[in-house]
């Protein structure tokens, strides 16, 4: 069983045009303790995609585990630590003989039946979500709030990651319901490094 840290970022790299403004997002987040961070770029094509998450590996890879949103096969191309999956993508049994027994496979679930059924996988942890309303996704699935946290707690052993509108100011509540990480995406945007520091401030 895997230990996470309280804080999980989460980086859309739509959010930088060039791969200036995306490594020092990253830096500044590395500078503020994150040792766990999720590329995430669903506009890029493959060729890009491939040398962001190279170039982020040859920057962070000695300090921060590295996990790949969606492609299995880029995470394994650029010697990411994970890939994490949603109910979309490939399934996790799938992904699992694409990565091998080594990396960490986290599924996203957005209900207790989608839990239950990623539970039973070989996931390596399962987020859940959105907890609060998020500006993160175009068409975001339901809020399950706290409650469903808690509900996920109860329906699964492995790590909890909570997801979806994730800010300072309620961070502590959801780790309060029962997950054992908060991921973030809108909320460490600007100033990275410090909004980083004061999530782990308000997370210890």
């Amino acid at each position: 069983m895997i230990t996470l840290p309280r804080l999980y970022a989460i980086v859309d790299a739509s959010l930088y045009p060039n791969q200036d403004g995306l490594t020092e997002f990253c830096e500044e987040l590395a500078a503020g303790g994150v040792t766990l961070l999720q590329y995430r770029n669903k506009l890029g094509n493959a060729r890009q995609m491939l040398e962001q998450a190279r170039g982020l590996k040859l920057l962070l890879g000695g300090s921060v585990k590295l996990i790949m949103n969606d492609r299995a096969d880029l995470a394994v191309a650029a010697g990411f630590e994970g890939v994490h999956v949603g109910q979309d993508d490939l399934s996790p049994d799938s992904v699992r003989r694409i990565i091998g027994d080594q990396l960490w496979l986290g599924v996203s679930t957005h209900n207790p039946d989608q839990l239950s059924m990623a539970d039973v996988t070989s996931a390596t942890y399962l987020a859940i979500g959105p907890v609060f309303s998020t500006v993160s996704k175009d068409k975001p699935d339901p809020e399950v709030g706290l409650e469903g946290v808690r509900r996920a707690r109860s329906l699964t052993r492995k790590p909890l990651v909570a997801i979806g509108g994730i800010t300072r100011a309620n961070c502590r509540s959801a780790i309060e319901a029962g997950a054992d990480c908060v991921a973030v995406i809108a909320d460490l945007i600007n100033d990275p490094r410090k909004s980083a520091e004061e999530f782990f401030r308000v997370l210890m």
